[in-house]
């Protein structure tokens, strides 16, 4: 009989710590983001949020700016089989220096990244990164570590007001993702740009470049505060480009490049 119930004993503290194992090796954040926030959620709040953007600024209609920004999105994209009609870029009127991803694909880009952007392999670095954020699913991890699911669910059933709403939305285009998530999509941008044929040492020298300007350019503030540790980020990105093939071909050309500045100074 007691050795029945050291048996039993041992079986059920086998059986807990067995249980125990299991739940620590699940992510649950993933979980969670399957489970709550399902496509019509996410699609949701992709509107929701992009309502708050375009009602405070205006957004780009010109077909030249249009054009030139999609045939940049459009390389990226079918180069690493994207479906390019899930992404929505919006281009938006405004100096700040900034570009952000939202939830369903939207992707916001500010005039004035693409006004201090030398040329259109620094664009292009810029949109790379932001669409990594995107295919790797760090706006709705960001948005349930930060904001929590039920504030998030309440948010799509017009449980919460405004303020909630634009404090929200503003986490994702001025506050920093967690370093890892940063990196990570760091590096996803680079194997874009290499696989459509875009040096991405452009990309780490607008980084460097932003670290350079910290101190003394006020317009790059709203880009540093969502992008930090841009010196170190672009030192790495240096050496993970270091042995890759250095066969490169512009998407655009030079004039087409200065036609698009151009655009954005009427």
């Amino acid at each position: 009989m007691i050795k029945k119930i050291i048996l039993q004993a041992t079986l059920a503290i086998c059986v807990f710590f067995g249980l125990w194992f299991l739940l620590s090796k699940i992510d649950w954040l993933t979980t969670l983001n399957v489970k709550e926030t399902t496509k019509k959620t996410e699609e949701k709040l992709g509107d929701i949020f992009w309502d708050v953007f375009k009602n405070k600024d205006v957004e780009v209609q010109d077909s030249t700016v249009k054009a030139i920004v999609d045939s940049l999105t459009i390389r990226i994209c079918e180069s690493n089989n994207i479906k390019r009609e899930k992404l929505k870029v919006h281009i938006l009127e405004n100096n700040e220096v900034n570009a952000f991803a939202l939830p369903d694909g939207h992707l916001v880009v500010f005039t004035g990244l693409i006004r201090k952007a030398d040329n259109h392999q620094e664009l292009c670095g810029v949109l790379a990164h932001e669409i990594a954020h995107i295919e790797l699913n760090h706006i709705m991890k960001k948005l349930i570590k930060e904001a929590g699911v039920s504030v998030l669910i309440s948010i799509t059933t017009g449980e919460t007001g405004g303020q909630v709403i634009k404090e929200t939305a503003g986490m994702l285009s001025s506050s920093a993702y967690d370093r890892a998530l940063e990196k990570e999509a760091d590096l996803k941008a680079v194997d874009y740009l290499l696989n459509a044929a875009i040096d991405p040492q452009h990309f780490a020298e607008f980084l460097f470049k932003m670290a350079q300007n910290d101190s003394s350019t006020s317009d790059y503030l709203t880009w540093l505060s969502t992008h930090p540790h841009a010196e170190d980020r672009a030192a790495y990105l240096s050496d993970y480009n270091q042995n890759n093939p250095k066969n490169f071909t512009p998407v655009i050309k030079e004039n087409t490049w200065q036609k698009l500045k151009t655009s954005l100074e009427d």
